[in-house]
């Protein structure tokens, strides 16, 4: 499959089969994030992966969706400010670094067959709690991932290109 289709068949998939991961499958992900372009290469990055099922149901405090907790394998990415690349303007382009090694992660996932969902409200206070993050890293986002229990079809609520693509200027 190539690029462009794993683009096009991605979704976010709220229901999952309690079917385990393969863990040369969690592996390859976790080498897509690895290999994520970086700013200046510093990849200021780190992932908790929970397979647990225990340490899963803890999670229902940081997000409080049964789907969110069902999903065999959740992965959490951490940006670590200290080691982010800075632009001129002071910008810390960690939390922008830890997006794209997690986009890598959602395709890699979908070429695999799996399915993904992008979390982005949760509880930050009670991750690096459950899970014993330094305070000092930054939580950027929550992907869960597992066998898609139910795909729904082609995305259709997506803005037209005319909409968001402007040449030379605004």
């Amino acid at each position: 499959m190539g690029v462009f289709e794993v683009i096009e068949k991605r979704r976010s998939i709220r229901k999952y089969r309690s079917q385990p991961l393969d863990q040369m499958n969690i592996n390859r992900i976790l080498e897509a994030a690895r290999l994520a372009p970086s700013a200046a290469n510093c990849q200021p990055w780190h992932f908790i992966v929970v397979t647990d099922p225990e340490t899963r149901q803890k999670m229902k405090n940081v997000y409080d969706r049964d789907w969110f907790v069902s999903a065999p394998l959740i992965l959490i990415g951490c940006a670590d400010p200290e080691d982010g690349w800075v632009r001129r303007d002071g910008e810390n382009y960690s939390e922008i670094d830890v997006a794209i090694a997690m986009q890598n992660m959602v395709l890699v996932a979908t070429e695999l067959g799996l399915g993904t969902c992008w979390v982005a409200d949760f509880d930050e206070a009670a991750i690096h709690q459950i899970l014993q993050i330094p305070e000092a890293k930054k939580i950027v986002a929550i992907i869960t991932v597992g066998y898609p229990d139910t795909i729904k079809g082609v995305v259709t609520d997506r803005k037209s290109l005319n909409e968001i693509v402007h040449f030379e200027k605004w």
